[in-house]
């Protein structure tokens, strides 16, 4: 079932969004190399240079995700994350679509990510192939490992 969520710009001093952004790091903890963990902590978040963006679904948080200003015609996006009551409900696809929005209308040609491989990550790739996301080269600083995968979206 797909819901509607209301989306807006996150307050990251709020204790649910602090809370989801803990557990988007534990589960990148869990799943991944310690050398290839590249999700930002709370204090990674609090740069001018990424907003961060909430779905709720009444007042319940449903998921997060962020975009981030690589330059002026390139965006990143960062800690995606369903809260787990959510999942399978929009929730991601909602917040997905709503940074490919505001991409397009800061002007940005292009948006990239970088994300994990293994089952972990299965959903999340696959929501990126749905919106034509495609694998393609590193970007940034990023470690190059068979565990990381790179996507890029034209837009």
């Amino acid at each position: 079932m797909t819901k509607t969520f209301d989306i807006y710009e996150a307050n990251l001093d709020q204790a649910d969004i602090q809370s989801l952004i803990a557990f988007h790091m534990s589960g990148m903890h869990a799943n991944s190399p310690p050398q290839n963990v590249c999700g930002l902590d709370l204090s990674g978040l609090r740069i001018p240079a990424i907003t961060m963006f909430c779905a709720r679904d009444n007042v319940k948080l449903a998921a997060i995700g962020a975009l981030k200003a690589l330059g002026h015609a390139h965006g990143e996006i960062k800690s995606m994350r369903v809260h787990p009551d959510f999942e399978r409900q929009g929730a991601g696809k909602a917040i997905l679509e709503h940074i490919i929005e505001t991409a397009k209308a800061r002007g940005y040609s292009q948006l990239s990510l970088e994300t994990g491989s293994g089952t972990a990550f299965d959903a999340a790739i696959g929501l990126y192939l749905k919106y034509d996301f495609v694998r393609g080269d590193a970007f940034g600083d990023y470690p190059i490992s068979e565990f990381n995968r790179f996507y890029h979206l034209a837009l």
